[in-house]
């Protein structure tokens, strides 16, 4: 089993940076596509970005892309999720999630995860 553990969220003012973290331990890291999610106040959870296991594939929502870069270093079993150019809007609880071990691509969808991290608050005052 994998455990993950979120960092790095915090206060930031509309147009600063966050460097958000995602750590796992427990069972193999590698040949796991994962992503980063978000939940607002009174909203739905939304994706955010996501990797494959080798790094080569991305995807962004609209929302993010070009703000957004997400990363991974399989040597340290970390993900990353930096983010630029942040604005109100980008006010949620952020969780990055693993699929199914063997289960490499990237993917957009939420039900396609089965680990989640507990999250951490991103706030962007305005």
């Amino acid at each position: 089993q994998v455990q993950l553990v979120e960092s790095g969220g915090g206060l930031v003012q509309a147009g600063g940076s966050l460097r958000l973290s995602c750590a796992a331990s427990g069972r193999t890291f590698g040949s796991r596509g994962m992503g980063w999610f978000r939940q607002a106040p009174g909203k739905e959870r939304e994706f955010v970005a996501t990797i494959s296991w080798s790094g080569g594939t991305t995807y962004y929502a609209d929302s993010v892309d070009g703000r957004f870069t997400i990363s991974r270093d399989n040597a340290k079993n970390t993900v990353y999720l930096q983010m630029n150019s942040l604005e109100p809007e980008d006010t949620a609880v952020y969780y990055c999630a693993f699929r199914p071990s063997g289960t490499s691509a990237a993917s957009t969808s939420a039900r396609h995860y089965d680990t989640w991290g507990q999250g951490t608050q991103v706030t962007v005052s305005s």
